[in-house]
């Protein structure tokens, strides 16, 4: 059974190098554009993400918005959520870290850096 993992980036080229880089790696993506589609598509699965990894400046609902409403969710209290963005403050991580994300990877990132950080929250 693969691993389902949602990935939230308002851009489409770092959308499709996720999906590539996780698709390589063994796991199952499932793209969204936006926070507000983010939602859809953890309220509408029936299977629940085992990981979310999420863009923080984003159109319709940001990334911290984002992990703050899916935590009130039902059985996502505890599901890892990794910020990938150009931010790199402390402030900016300390506010990630107060709504829930596990991690912080900044962009740009490479394949390796990124599956390493998977493989380690997942295990």
């Amino acid at each position: 059974m693969s691993r389902r993992v949602l990935a939230v980036d308002d851009s489409a080229t770092v959308r499709s190098s996720l999906k590539l880089v996780l698709q390589k790696a063994g796991y199952e993506p499932v793209l969204a554009a936006d926070g507000e589609e983010a939602l859809f598509r953890v309220q509408e699965s029936r299977e629940k993400f085992h990981l979310i990894i999420t863009d923080l400046n984003m159109p319709k609902m940001n990334g911290i918005e984002l992990i703050k409403t899916v935590r009130l969710l039902p059985g996502y209290r505890f599901t890892p959520i990794l910020m990938l963005t150009t931010e790199s403050q402390a402030e900016k991580k300390m506010e990630g870290k107060k709504a829930g994300a596990t991690g912080w990877i900044v962009k740009p990132f490479t394949p390796g850096q990124l599956i390493s950080v998977i493989q380690k929250i997942l295990r």
